[in-house]
């Protein structure tokens, strides 16, 4: 089984577990429009590959784990596109979940993604009671306050910007989990694991900066210019598009650099390198916006 479908065979399996019984048809349908299609799946594939660089002893924790992970990814996202935040009409190239289904259904589908996510991890602790307690921990850390992406949509709403600590809220909270629940789940230590994901969370941080200025949004699948519309800090409008393009650059051989001492190393790296090449913004000239 591939690596795509072995994430998206664990993400289905977990929202038939939020549509069982007998559950009003609206927002069972909801969970499923707002996680399939699924778009690249980085969080889950990151902590697939470190899973499996770390052995992946027991892949149905591996399995929850990624499934989790991606739940709550798009919880925010479903959470993101309300009026009350972003007002963003498009996700993945069709309408927003509050568009699709209206606002309140929107709200409860969001909620019920994150408490299936804890869900699905603690239904795993039938692998590995340890294991699980710790998934869960580090999965309500980067989630919640006061370091994860509920802290970094907070920051939206202050009048003065810790952008450091915004930055690893907002965007690098679920990617250190993803590097950090993927040792858990085969069973290794997640400390030395958060640098990798917190570089990796600052690329992608870069490179959404880079997108949001620079691409339309039929190439994005999504709203476009919502930094300067909302007047939140950003990538290019500190260091302009050359100097994000060069930080993005030493963000992700940083992020390489720092993957630490594991069996499948030179494939993770491998991984990474990969990952930088679909995060990097392709020659500005092919997709800019005009004018």
């Amino acid at each position: 089984m591939g690596l795509q479908t072995r994430i998206n065979s664990a993400v289905e399996a977990a929202i038939r577990i939020g549509q069982g019984g007998i559950p009003p048809a609206k927002l069972s349908d909801a969970l499923h429009y707002a996680c399939t299609p699924g778009g690249a799946r980085i969080r889950p594939t990151i902590l697939m590959s470190v899973a499996m660089a770390c052995g992946d002893d027991s892949p149905k924790m591996a399995d929850a784990a990624a499934a989790a992970l991606e739940l709550m990814h798009c919880a925010s996202l479903v959470h993101d596109d309300l009026p009350c935040f972003d007002d963003a009409a498009i996700r993945r190239g069709k309408p927003s979940v509050h568009r699709a289904y209206s606002e309140p259904l929107a709200v409860l589908a969001g909620d019920s993604l994150i408490i299936l996510a804890f869900e699905v991890l603690a239904m795993a602790a039938e692998h590995s009671p340890d294991r699980a307690v710790r998934l869960i921990r580090i999965l309500t850390r980067q989630s919640g306050m006061p370091y994860g992406i509920c802290a970094g949509q907070g920051w939206e709403s202050e009048a003065k910007i810790d952008l450091s600590a915004y930055h690893q809220s907002k965007t690098g909270a679920l990617f250190i989990a993803a590097t950090q629940m993927g040792a858990i789940a085969a069973g290794q230590d997640e400390e030395p694991w958060f640098e990798l994901g917190a570089r990796i969370g600052e690329a992608f941080q870069v490179a959404d900066d880079l997108r949001d200025a620079l691409y339309d949004s039929e190439t994005l699948g999504k709203p476009v210019g919502q930094d300067d519309l909302h007047g939140r800090p950003n990538a290019v409008a500190v260091l302009g598009v050359d100097g994000a393009q060069s930080r993005l650059r030493d963000i992700l051989s940083g992020a390489i650099s720092s993957i630490p001492s594991c069996p499948g190393e030179a494939q993770l790296a491998e991984m990474v390198r990969m990952q930088a090449e679909r995060l990097t913004p392709v020659p500005l000239t092919r997709t800019a916006r005009a004018g």
